[in-house]
């Protein structure tokens, strides 16, 4: 690939690209945030067929699925999206994609834990380049009445991939013909190919800028002017605790469905879960994105109520189908959970881009992962796979993994509190951004 050249910036009034190329570009950074998650996701869904071949325990298995993952992709992400305020986004997606992508088809190879938790830094290094330049060209491609929509429609991906590494599991998985190793490769190294096909058809988008001033902000600047901005800590942190509990949900729920409901075929927890998220989750996310701009243009605090109530209908649902002594009852009340909680997806992201600085959009939305990912991807996984391990001795590994998994109603109030408080702040600040971007 061509070394990246620095970015030009432009001015607000410059000619706008058409709505199919438009269109175009958001689906194939939609396809590599589906991507993302499905080299993601692949090791929680795998975790029991991971955990009885190499022999490892609920402790190790959260430190694989949550901080070894984490570490490096929140670490690394704030230096990349300094990049991406300045280099072709679209160079540095497709490396990453290259690059998270390959390191997923290392793991199938790998004998030890220390060898499955190496590949998985690699992962998350590659992730690391996914979101904040995808975020920062929609931006650039969609005005701010639109945005939450097209954000929306991308964080489809989300749930689009976790389907699909569901799908593909029990497609290779079916009748124990093959194993977890033959998975991780299968649905890495397709991601390469996607990679060369982004490169090869979508142009860098031209970048929206003020008139006057600096055309980038320094990174020192852009990350305290971010922090001044309360709703902007307040969707954070609603969305990082409220993801705490769904990233522990994604990455266990197998091993607790396999514990709890040992009767139920895993074939048919496979597809059971990909038809969920492709369809209630992915509904919720869709949603989310369309109900907050519409609701939003008569009142701009509908980017914060509708997570806040969508929270409050989901959580006791959640904390039910844990209990609930037939499986179908439970993946039922679980359903109610991905759909609401799939509704502040588009309405955060979007609030990370319009109260951001045109200058520093990608920076807005690696920090908003920075601190979304060192508390819920390297948290939630991490925590509830120590819980678990500290209470198998004396609860059983069913009851211990339960107990757990039902202590994540903390950071699910958390976060409906979150959410709140942003109701409160977000007109002001709203009218501020708007304020200095006109200036």
């Amino acid at each position: 690939m061509s070394e990246p050249k620095p970015a030009q910036t432009i001015t607000t009034n410059a000619e706008q690209p058409s709505n199919a190329y438009r269109n175009y570009v958001l689906f194939i950074l939609t396809l590599v945030y589906a991507f993302n998650f499905i080299d993601r996701q692949i090791i929680g869904i795998l975790s029991p067929f991971i955990k009885a071949d190499l022999g490892l325990d609920d402790a190790q298995l959260g430190w694989l699925k949550g901080f070894a993952f984490a570490l490096l992709y929140t670490v690394v992400g704030i230096p990349i999206a300094w990049l991406a305020d300045r280099y072709n986004r679209v160079n540095i997606v497709s490396i990453s994609l290259t690059v998270w992508s390959g390191f997923t088809a290392i793991s199938g190879f790998a004998s030890n834990f220390t060898q499955l938790a190496i590949a998985r830094v690699g992962v998350g290094i590659g992730e690391a380049g996914g979101s904040p330049p995808s975020h920062s060209m929609i931006s650039d491609l969609y005005n701010p009445s639109e945005r939450a929509k097209a954000l929306g429609i991308y964080s489809l991906g989300i749930p689009f991939g976790i389907m699909a590494a569901y799908f593909a599991s029990a497609f290779f998985l079916q009748g124990g013909s093959t194993d977890w190793r033959t998975v991780m490769i299968a649905v890495g190294l397709p991601g390469v190919a996607l990679a060369i096909l982004m490169k090869l058809t979508i142009k860098e988008p031209q970048r929206t800028a003020v008139k006057s001033g600096p055309a980038q902000m320094r990174l020192k600047t852009a990350v305290s002017t971010l922090l001044r901005i309360p709703t902007w800590w307040g969707m954070c942190l609603g969305i990082s605790f409220g993801s705490f509990g769904n990233y522990a949900i994604a990455t266990w729920i197998i091993d607790f469905y396999v514990r709890i409901h040992p009767d139920m075929p895993v074939q048919t927890l496979l597809i059971s879960f990909g038809i969920i998220n492709g369809t209630a989750y992915a509904l919720g996310v869709w949603l989310g994105g369309v109900i907050a701009d519409s609701w939003g243009k008569r009142d701009r605090r509908a980017y914060a109520w509708l997570p806040t109530g969508a929270m409050i209908i989901g959580v006791p649902c959640f904390v039910l189908s844990l209990y609930v002594a037939s499986p179908w009852v439970s993946l039922g009340l679980l359903t109610v959970l991905l759909f609401t909680s799939g509704m502040y997806l588009g309405p955060c992201f979007a609030i990370a881009q319009t109260l951001a600085p045109v200058n520093a959009r990608a920076m807005s939305t690696a920090l908003f992962f920075f601190v979304l990912n060192i508390i819920a991807l390297g948290g939630g996984p991490t925590l509830v796979g120590i819980v678990s391990n500290a209470y198998t001795e004396t609860m059983g590994s069913g009851e211990a993994l339960r107990y757990s998994m039902t202590l994540l109603i903390v950071p699910y109030v958390l976060s409906i509190l979150t959410f709140f408080w942003a109701s409160i702040t977000i007109k002001k600040d709203w009218a501020v951004a708007e304020k200095a971007q006109a200036a």
